[in-house]
């Protein structure tokens, strides 16, 4: 299912009340009368609602993180739109700029939009949304100190642990430790702890963990299921481990 058509014939749903209801409400009401049917929807199932309300939260949330500095440039736009494009594809991706746009023009109480999606968006699913989040801060080539702190202000919101969000920090901003970081180990680790702190992280963020949130999504969740393997093999590389 497109973007887009996760919103459509969805009149009922979690995301669709609260503040991001009326968030997405207002992008909505740009649409034309055909693309809004949704308001006269049928409910929609529980997937459904979990893949509506993850995305919704998405963009809203890389609006704020856009938004964070003061100002949004055009540049700040295209990477953002080549961000999207590798999740969704290219034309999936035009739509949910079209969106974005609109949601950038409104005020975003943040920590009102995180507060509705900590209640209703499972814990693997908040990690995935930090993962996209972190590659759209990213698409300029750097994760800045500002945005990094933003990022851990949206963690925190959502209930995420520090633990997991420096793993997923790790991925991104690299540094003499990442490796040990992402798999949530300290340098110190004995080569036994390191073996089982990899087997928790990839049980834990195995991508069909988010299976549910669509093939899209799945595939992101695949990148960060390579970058914990990756962070593995570096370290058995460097331990000489078998």
């Amino acid at each position: 299912m497109g973007l887009l058509g996760s919103f459509l014939g969805a009149s009922i749903g979690w995301w669709t009340i609260g503040p991001i209801g009326a968030i997405m409400g207002l992008v909505f009401g740009h649409l034309s009368e055909e693309q809004a049917s949704f308001v006269n929807g049928k409910k929609q199932t529980s997937q459904q609602q979990a893949r509506s309300g993850f995305l919704a939260t998405l963009l809203i949330l890389v609006a704020a993180v856009m938004k964070a500095d003061g100002r949004v440039l055009k540049s700040e736009l295209d990477y953002v739109k080549r961000s999207l494009v590798a999740t969704f594809g290219e034309v999936e991706a035009g739509k949910a700029l079209i969106m974005l746009r609109d949601i950038l023009n409104q005020d975003i109480s943040v920590d009102d939009v995180l507060h509705q999606a900590h209640r209703n968006i499972n814990y693997s699913s908040k990690v995935q949304l930090m993962h996209l989040l972190f590659g759209i801060a990213l698409a300029d080539g750097k994760v800045t100190a500002d945005e990094q702190r933003f990022l851990h202000h949206i963690a925190s919101g959502l209930g995420i642990s520090n633990q997991d969000f420096d793993s997923v920090s790790s991925m991104f901003i690299k540094s003499s430790s990442s490796a040990y970081k992402t798999l949530e180990v300290s340098k110190e680790a004995t080569d036994d702890e390191v073996k089982k702190a990899y087997k928790k992280m990839a049980v834990r963020f195995h991508p069909d963990k988010v299976a549910h949130l669509g093939d899209d999504i799945r595939k992101d969740a695949e990148y960060q299921f390579k970058k914990i393997n990756d962070a593995y093999m570096q370290i058995k590389k460097e331990r000489g481990l078998k």
